[in-house]
């Protein structure tokens, strides 16, 4: 049995014994379908005490030789997120299996928005845990992200505010156990939204490196960004939801319909660094999958400095009018939406997908949308331009033209006053000149930002996506 056990040792995470009994119970994981995990269990029975307790201290030094699991994690659960059931799920799904696995956790319930990202600025003792975890949606993990990065840059003496500085890598890894009304960053790199399964991936110790694009306005920060910036038309459907969040999770729905019938578009400048090397493209359907080779060829020493992509490359230049400019660190793939805005999207490569969708018929931009839940290729339309970045910039027009010093148009110091009018009271009726970047759920403050891609500047509990054939093979459910 031992000897089995040291060739799947990495799926026991735990023990159970009971001496005068004489048996022992060894918890393990069962790969099912869909990408789940489950804890099962197997019990040995011995006639001898020595025996079973020779079979539970080799046990236990066997799981002691694993030193990428976690010890000790802190743990932040947000009781308002999602269906509020965020409590419920971590002590009746998730605390038994960190108990079975020997995990000590500092659990903190959060009180207020950001709570959780204050803490980790500037409270938490980090030297105490191996991984901090988080009980919620995609703002809870963005909490934790930021305050996390933060500090992190902080301690090392970096400037946040510097696109010129290069980024300082998390030392802790990220839990994420789904309990939002969106839990689109776990489903992108678990390929499921299940308590259990995200448990099982904490114990067991997996780590996946993800890239953080940083987001700055001039020479100011604004905020990190792991999976959507979208302008145009994710961030209209953003910017109305917010006014009917007492609708719940249906307010997307609901926003999303009204955005798409507005069928609003904006001018601006696109500029951008495009990818080099072995980093592929967005359409080249090279998924990333647990052990994506593009991933592990990408390390953050083997970024170029901003300085030097400055002087040595070339970048591109687009000007047009827009219903939607995404950027896609990941997939984004959802239970809505299985492949996600840009199926081929890397989690750890150091670049984002730049997709630009140019002013088209609302019959158009309908199809191209619903090529989002389908097996269709969603670039493959004539207003549809994507495009593998390491940076990129965005300038509205009217903060071009605002820009000019020379304005030689008759009667143009009137128009802009109109303008202002016109953007700032939309009674008349008017296209809106400017909409606002979703980032990832959250309005950015400025329209015209620089992003900047740091290639795996954190890590999560996680292996990515594990190909779908694993599941399918009715062995690999023996984890012993």
């Amino acid at each position: 049995m031992i000897l089995i056990m040291q060739v799947t040792f990495y799926l026991v995470f735990g023990i159970m014994w009971h001496f005068h009994l004489c048996f022992s119970a060894v918890f393990y994981v069962e790969r099912m379908r869909q990408h789940c995990w489950r804890c099962s269990n197997v019990t040995f029975h011995c006639s001898e005490h020595s025996m079973c307790l020779l079979w539970v201290q080799t046990i236990r030094e066997q799981l002691a030789l694993l030193t990428n699991r976690p010890k000790n994690l802190l743990v932040y659960i947000n009781p308002y997120g999602g269906k509020q059931r965020g409590k419920q799920i971590y002590d009746h799904k998730v605390a038994p299996i960190f108990s079975r696995a020997s995990v000590s956790t500092d659990v903190i319930v959060t009180e207020r928005a950001n709570h959780a990202r204050d803490h980790l600025k500037t409270e938490a003792d980090l030297k105490k845990y191996d991984g901090v975890v988080c009980v919620g949606g995609d703002g809870m993990f963005s909490e934790m992200m930021h305050g996390l990065v933060s500090r992190t840059q902080r301690e090392a003496g970096v400037d946040e505010n510097s696109m010129e500085e290069t980024l300082m890598p998390c030392g802790l890894r990220i839990g994420i156990i789904p309990a939002g009304s969106t839990d689109c960053i776990c489903y992108a790199t678990v390929g499921s939204n299940d308590p259990v399964t995200s448990a099982l991936h904490i114990v067991v110790g997996d780590s996946q490196p993800m890239d953080v694009c940083s987001v700055h306005n001039e020479d100011s920060f604004l905020r990190y960004s792991v999976s959507l910036l979208g302008y145009g038309f994710y961030g209209d459907v953003l910017t109305d939801s917010e006014r009917k969040r007492w609708m719940g999770p249906a307010r997307y729905d609901i926003s999303g319909v009204k955005t798409f019938l507005s069928h609003r578009y904006y001018e601006g400048t696109v500029s951008f660094l495009p990818a080099e090397g072995d980093s592929g493209t967005p359409r080249d359907k090279m998924q990333c999958r647990s052990g994506c080779s593009i991933c592990l060829q990408t390390s953050s020493d083997q970024l170029v400095s901003k300085n030097e992509d400055s002087c040595g490359d070339t970048w591109t230049v687009i000007r047009g009018k827009f219903l939607a400019i995404n950027a896609a660190s990941m997939s984004c793939a959802c239970p809505r939406s299985p492949k996600g805005l840009s199926p081929s999207a890397h989690l750890a490569d150091g670049t984002t997908d730049l997709i630009l969708v140019r002013k088209c018929s609302r019959l158009n931009f309908l199809c191209h949308l619903l090529r989002h839940t389908n097996k269709e290729d969603q670039f493959d339309h004539s207003f549809v331009e994507v495009y593998r970045v390491k940076q990129f910039r965005f300038t509205p027009r009217y903060q071009e033209c605002d820009s000019e010093v020379d304005l030689r148009e008759s009667g143009a110091t009137g128009k802009r006053f109109l303008s202002q009018i016109c953007r700032e009271h939309r009674a008349c009726g008017c296209m809106p000149s400017q909409s606002n970047w979703n980032c990832d759920g959250e309005i950015l403050p400025h329209t015209a930002i620089q992003v900047l891609v740091h290639s795996q500047l954190i890590k999560l509990f996680a292996r990515g996506i594990e190909e779908q054939p694993v599941f399918e093979d009715p062995y690999a459910q023996c984890a012993i």
